[in-house]
């Protein structure tokens, strides 16, 4: 028996939408319990052999037992508050009422037994958390001849246990919707890849499509080289004898790989939000190899974080290299007032401040912010 528990990240803003569903649910359940529930039950229930439209919504909110609706809850407890963190409120509601209603259409046309239970939107909801944080640990406890726990990423447990395993392999129990989960998970996948793919929900850069693309990327960039071709140069590359190759040393294999596992541990504790423990590694990095340069949003949150813990130093160094870098960035003038703030405040670099917080104070937007730069720039100045 496998059963999981607790995923690595928590939402920042406080999940209120997931919540009130699992409350609507449990307040339906227990008007279930009522003598005489079997009339309008029957009447909200799915039935795939003469369907009401209202009943591809509400099946989703009845359930048939303690076990059914606590598990259901929980699952959706489990997966919901950081999807709906991600989407907000409004979009996830509508994303949830979506997912019951597409895995009652699976349901319908793929069986011909009535239906009820929220199981094919919390299917459809799993499926969004593997999209959107395929990266990040969900804790598991199983229990067989002994009993403990393990940490499996969360594409892994989703995809292989709880869809094809669940779902396609072990269909043993009776009474179990297993299409309508099926059709909630495929709701659920790709509606998130979509959304993800058009921009509609920002990437993390570590979600499912960009594991995608980077794959993709990698791909077509084998495909170029294995046939001549230079990327760098847009050419087809000559020939190269094999004694003009540079072979690496071992010393130096080992560094790149070093530098590489940093990297992608850095990526990691990102997704989780462990933001003290990704800034730790960024030093590591960067002491490591001072050139090296984590995504924008990596960094940026890595500087903040850096400024949090009073590294002030060490932020300042990192907001330079957004800069130097990043210097698009839509809010390019927000990081250069907080770096002329740091140089004014804490590192004594007066000359180098004044320069940013005039250049920032150009393009600043905000009142608030605005008032900042200039409060800052009088004391200097003054």
């Amino acid at each position: 028996m496998i059963l999981p528990f607790r995923t690595s990240i928590r939402p920042w803003r406080t999940p209120y939408a997931n919540y009130a569903l699992i409350v609507i649910n449990v307040i339906i359940f227990v008007f279930q319990l009522f003598p005489g529930s079997e009339l309008w039950v029957r009447n909200l229930m799915l039935v795939p052999t003469r369907p009401h439209l209202w009943q591809f919504v509400t099946y989703a909110f009845l359930h048939g037992g303690f076990m059914h609706i606590f598990f259901n809850m929980f699952f959706l407890y489990l997966f919901g508050n950081n999807v709906n963190d991600k989407l907000g409120s409004f979009c996830y509601v509508c994303f949830y009422l979506a997912g019951g209603i597409f895995s009652g259409i699976g349901h319908t046309l793929l069986s011909h037994n009535p239906a009820l239970g929220a199981s094919g939107a919390v299917a459809a909801v799993a499926g969004a958390y593997m999209v959107l944080f395929p990266q990040t640990l969900i804790t598991i406890i199983y229990w067989f001849i002994i009993i403990g726990t393990m940490e499996v990423s969360a594409l892994y447990f989703i995809a292989f246990k709880m869809i094809i395993l669940d779902n396609v392999i072990a269909r043993y129990t009776p009474n179990v919707a297993y299409d309508a989960h099926l059709s909630g998970y495929a709701f659920g996948i790709s509606a998130s890849l979509l959304l993800l793919a058009s921009g509609l929900v920002s990437s993390s850069g570590v979600d499912l499509w960009s594991m995608i693309k980077q794959w993709n990327r990698r791909r077509n960039y084998r495909d170029a080289v294995s046939n001549g071709y230079d990327p760098f140069s847009g050419r087809k590359s000559r020939k190269i004898k094999a004694k003009e190759v540079k072979v690496k040393t071992a010393a130096e294999k080992d560094f790149d790989e070093k530098v590489q596992q940093i990297r992608n541990d850095i990526g990691k504790r990102i997704a989780e939000r462990n933001l003290s423990a990704a800034a730790a590694l960024y030093l590591e990095l960067v002491k490591l190899d001072s050139k090296q340069v984590p995504p924008r949003q990596y960094l940026l949150d890595i500087a903040n974080q850096l400024v949090s813990e009073n590294k002030h130093a060490e932020s300042a160094a990192a907001y330079e290299k957004f800069i130097d870098h990043y210097r698009n960035y839509e809010y390019i003038e927000q990081v250069e007032l907080m770096l002329g703030i740091i140089y004014s405040r804490y590192l004594q670099k007066r000359e180098s401040a004044i320069k940013l917080l005039e250049t920032a104070r150009n393009k600043l937007t905000d009142e608030g912010q605005l008032k900042m730069c200039n409060d800052e720039l009088d004391k200097l100045k003054g």
